[in-house]
């Protein structure tokens, strides 16, 4: 594929621009289909939906206004009165459904100093009911400007989707923003030349742009959600930058070997374009275990980050060797002065990486026993993780206005800020046997003591179908509302609705989906883990020819991922450091978290180990002994690996900052496990494990040598008389 860039350059570079276009073209044009909610849900919350859906029964969007009084009380005249100016003042933008008075619903706090005015908006969707809910969030705030003694807030489902919404945008935005300048930095600081750091960050956008089309183009068969956006992002710009910098610093570094321009490009294309070949591949068969959750977000998620690797991967082997070819060694055009010469000042070797492998090579035991006691520990808060679908407070950063008013509103009204739903499919729904059992379910609901009102039952006679409204005790996913709702399923619905013949009877809501959630996530997890594990493994095992390198991945990477959950766990579930990045312990880890950073992590991080252990193989097929080519491949390797890794990490932090729980949590697992594979795993049990095995880190059985040869093209030594180039350039890559 180099060889053939280098040749056709014209037609490769070309080709590139016109496949980019054409793909974001096509994509625009043909727009994304999102995951629905039956589809993005399990259990009997999928079985809820597709029940409505099936009606044509769009559930409107519900929303609240609390009025509250320390001095007032609700039955006084003035607290009435502001109610009824609430209730006008809503009514008359036109954008509200069915509207329902505390003093009828029976909204009244305790000590009726507190009351809930309740309406559904107008909308077909909840799309539509984000589009309507400024006019209203308007009229409340103006009812509370004309009267401050009181507190009036609106709260609900269209004005939280609304923040989420505005958010999910300027979250998106200044991730852009901020992880490209970021890239290009780091970059500009490893290359020391504008045109070299450019490069990579160019292609790594245009691969983004170009999957992004495909991702939209594909959406018809397999929906795409915003998440799947995020995801393709972060792992687009981290890989595609990190898979041109391995490209492009071996090129650099055979010529300054003393290599003719086209002998360094088949060189690197034999190298680094195997190492990248195989750790797209990597990457792509991990992701690929998503879709064994059976759930369509996280099918999403996968589809998008394969496609993006993938158009990074063939970026990187044709675009990028015809763009070198073309360019040649005004590649290092825009030389920055100082960074250039600290640069090249580090052409005697990098003092912090001798330091840390020389004692490693020195003792490995020791330094083996160390770096796992170190990393077991820091993985150790993982026995404690809880997962959950974190509920609207837990999302949004603290002390923000929704947050506050949801947490007032549950003060005053104890419970779930989200009712259980019990969507009622039957023969005959307006049958009398029904309408006693659906009001026997309403009754036998409070009864439980774990439940509380007020309920809500609507009937769609023409369809068959009634769903009833019971809130929960507790806060939406802690134990006290996952008690009540398997109360309610397994107790109350099978007591009453579940009697009459014919009916089916789930039940849905966030707590529900919480539940639901979680339980497919812990079925999926031994399946997706175990598919990953073995397809790494002999991914491995076909790349290297060796069962010690296979297992010896396999194990160093399950080491970096449990150290990922213990900090995530740390942090995020007990609070530790919390506020060191502007948020606070929620108790719960996102309930998809865990998985999704299983496979990620175990994709990625196969990019340094490939690239790594390729270069300690070319030592030792070239004669070294097996330390000193262990040697020899971390030190030459040791340059790259910090640059590529510095630039995740970046990339990675920047989501860190973001405004959502979950993103913060994707970000912040996803950038210390990079910096702990990059460091402790690269810098000590690798060299200390291959130190360690000697020459069986290549042991292969018998039995075994009919798997397909997948190793690289053997280098091309240095021209004669240029040994000392070859030394320049090796020390040149250590820096």
């Amino acid at each position: 594929m180099g060889a053939w860039s280098a040749r056709h350059r014209k037609t490769a570079v070309f080709g590139w621009l016109l496949f980019v276009v054409l793909a974001a073209y096509l994509g625009g044009v043909h727009g994304s289909t999102k995951v629905t909610d039956s589809e993005s849900m399990p259990g009997q919350v999928a079985r809820a939906a597709k029940i409505l859906d099936d009606a044509g029964i769009k559930s409107p969007a519900g929303e609240t206004v609390l009025v509250q009084s320390g001095a007032l009380a609700a039955d006084d005249a003035s607290f009435k009165a502001v109610v009824e100016q609430v209730s006008a003042a809503v009514r008359g933008t036109g954008k509200v459904g069915e509207l329902h008075s505390p003093y009828d619903t029976g909204a009244i706090s305790a000590d009726r100093h507190s009351a809930l005015l309740q309406f559904t908006l107008a909308g077909e969707d909840r799309e539509k009911a984000v589009e309507n809910v400024p006019a209203v969030m308007d009229a409340v705030a103006a009812v509370q400007k004309q009267h401050p003694e009181l507190l009036v807030e609106e709260f609900g489902e269209a004005s939280a989707g609304k923040w989420f919404n505005d958010q999910f945008t300027d979250d998106f935005a200044r991730a852009e923003w901020t992880a490209v300048p970021l890239a290009l930095g780091i970059l500009l600081v490893a290359f020391g030349a504008l045109v070299a750091a450019v490069l990579p960050v160019v292609l790594a956008i245009t691969a983004f742009v170009a999957a992004s089309g495909l991702v939209a183009l594909s959406s018809g068969m397999l929906h795409t959600s915003n998440d799947a956006s995020s995801v393709m992002l972060l792992v687009g710009l981290a890989v595609g930058v990190d898979y041109c910098l391995f490209y492009l610093r071996r090129e650099r570094e055979e010529r300054a070997a003393g290599h003719d321009a086209e002998t360094a490009l088949r060189i690197a294309a034999a190298t680094s374009g195997r190492a990248v070949l195989v750790s797209g591949i990597t990457v792509v068969v991990a992701m690929a275990g998503m879709f064994l959750t059976g759930i369509a977000t996280f099918k999403a998620m996968s589809f998008a980050t394969i496609l993006v690797v993938i158009t990074a991967v063939l970026g990187s082997l044709t675009v990028l060797p015809a763009l070198l070819s073309m360019l040649g060694d005004r590649v290092e055009k825009g030389r920055v002065p100082f960074l250039h010469r600290l640069r090249r000042g580090a052409g005697e070797g990098s003092r912090f990486w001798n330091a840390v492998l020389t004692p490693v090579l020195r003792r490995p035991l020791a330094a083996a026993v160390l770096a796992t006691a170190a990393l077991l520990a820091i993985a150790s808060p993982t026995l404690t993780m809880h997962t959950a679908n974190l509920t609207f407070q837990q999302q949004l950063p603290k002390g923000n206005a929704l947050v506050a008013t949801s947490q007032r509103i549950q003060d005053a009204f104890p419970g779930s800020p989200s009712p259980a739903t019990v969507v009622v499919k039957a023969r005959d729904i307006s049958s009398p046997e029904m309408t006693q059992a659906l009001a026997d379910l309403q009754s036998r609901a409070l009864a439980t003591g774990r439940m509380h009102g007020p309920t809500s039952l609507t009937v769609h006679a023409e369809q068959n179908v009634a769903t009833v409204d019971i809130p929960l005790y507790g806060s939406g996913n802690d134990t006290a509302s996952a008690e009540a709702l398997k109360a309610l399923r397994e107790q109350v619905v099978p007591a009453t609705v579940g009697k009459v013949p014919g009916t089916e009877a789930p039940v849905t809501g966030s707590t529900a989906g919480s539940v639901d959630f979680n339980r497919q996530m812990s079925d999926s997890m031994l399946p997706v883990f175990g598919f990953v594990v073995v397809f790494a493994f002999l991914l491995m095992l076909c790349s290297f020819r060796s069962v010690s390198i296979a297992v010896t991945a396999v194990l160093l990477n399950l080491l970096s991922v449990g150290a990922a959950y213990g900090v995530l766990t740390l942090v995020f579930q007990h609070g530790v450091g919390a506020s060191l990045i502007g948020t606070a312990g929620v108790g719960a880890v996102e309930s998809w978290i865990p998985l999704f950073l299983f496979v990620i992590l175990f994709g990625l991080s196969m990019d340094y180990h490939v690239f790594v252990v390729s270069r300690i193989k070319e030592a030792y097929d070239r004669g070294l002994p097996t330390r000193a080519a262990v040697a020899h491949g971390i030190r030459s390797t040791a340059g790259v690996v910090t640059s590529a890794a510095v630039i995740m990490v970046g990339v990675f932090a920047v989501f860190g900052t973001l405004s959502m729980q979950v993103m913060k949590q994707m970000g912040v697992g996803l950038a210390v496990a990079v910096l702990i594979d990059a460091t402790v795993i690269r810098a000590v049990l690798l060299p200390a494990a291959m130190s360690l095995l000697g020459d069986r880190n290549w042991y292969l059985p018998r039995w075994l040598h009919w798997l397909p040869r997948l190793e690289g093209e053997a280098p091309v030594p240095a021209p004669a008389g240029t040994g000392a180039h070859r030394g320049r350039g090796e020390h040149e890559l250590v820096g």
